[in-house]
């Protein structure tokens, strides 16, 4: 299982918009930021639904009370150039790509398809540099019957090393999330991880209902403290294993914000749920706000 199935909504979203692209350019005077102060509220490119240009969808995103997207990575000048036109007219910041790394994993046992998987990150990297993307989103590895988890663990340790120094040049992290690849299980495991690469290049990305299944959120952010980089909301339900909206499942959100604090984290808190119009991305955007201030999403 991963969340690609959860999100299937949201990419036929993206792909309707043929939208390859994004992130803001960093320093750019277009770009305004509303923020509490320490976090920053957005979306995933795919939850704005419809068949509008990526600039409509940052502007909406905009006006539903969003200070940023997460967007899939720009692979291509026209992609570049789309988000940037966007980010320019919208002013709201394209602040993360969503890489991925599920199709042709660093993990995987065959050495061509590792060697393709990290020319595609580097070319990610390249991209996300381009339109200002302080970080990239990266599925490390994928454990199945044919990459035992040992093999899994240090091949993507090898491959990341290898982007490392074009990271570091770019000014982008690579932030490692935590999904359903049956990989990095515990904080423990997921926090030596990070821990071994020695780099302020790489940090987690957390998400908070990936780990419901078998875990607390909030003990993994306690665990994982400063490795945390950025953080993505959603919520799932143990009771029936579904996903659910936020304040609806089993994340204990206002636990979840406490372990925040202790942790010192500041930075982009951002949606990853199905797509929906004007009034859901408004509702979810409210949910949001409830949660930075420490109380259950889902009341009124």
């Amino acid at each position: 299982m991963d969340r690609r199935d959860f999100l299937k909504t949201a990419a036929k979203a993206a792909a309707a918009a043929q939208v390859g692209a994004a992130a803001l350019a960093r320093g750019s005077e277009a770009a305004v930021q509303r923020t509490d102060g320490r976090f920053r509220k957005a979306i995933v490119l795919g939850m704005v639904q419809g068949e509008m240009s990526t600039a409509d969808r940052f502007r909406l995103a905009r006006d539903c009370g969003f200070d940023g997207i997460e967007v899939p990575p720009p692979m291509t000048p026209e992609a570049i150039a789309d988000v940037q036109k966007a980010v320019r007219e919208s002013g709201i910041s394209a602040h993360s790509v969503i890489f991925g790394g599920w199709g042709k994993p660093l993990s995987h046992s065959d050495p061509d398809v590792r060697r393709q998987g990290l020319e595609d990150l580097k070319t990610a990297l390249k991209g996300a540099k381009e339109v200002g993307a302080d970080g990239l989103l990266l599925v490390p590895a994928v454990v199945n019957k044919e990459t035992r988890y040992i093999d899994a663990y240090r091949r993507s340790q090898e491959g990341i090393r290898q982007a490392l120094d074009l990271a570091a040049s770019l000014q982008v992290r690579i932030n490692v999330e935590n999904v359903w690849n049956r990989f990095l299980l515990s904080p423990l495991e997921f926090a030596r991880y990070i821990d071994e690469f020695g780099s302020e290049w790489v940090r987690a990305y957390f998400d908070v209902a990936n780990v419901i299944d078998f875990g607390w959120p909030e003990d993994w952010i306690r665990t994982l403290g400063e490795r945390i980089a950025k953080v993505h909301l959603k919520d799932f339900r143990r009771d029936g294993r579904k996903w659910v909206p936020l304040g609806e499942g089993d994340a204990d959100f206002p636990e979840v914000r406490r372990a925040l604090d202790e942790v010192k984290y500041s930075g982009w808190l951002t949606c990853e749920l199905p797509a929906g119009d004007e009034a859901y991305l408004k509702e979810v955007s409210r949910r949001v706000d409830r949660i930075i201030a420490g109380l259950n999403p889902a009341e009124a």
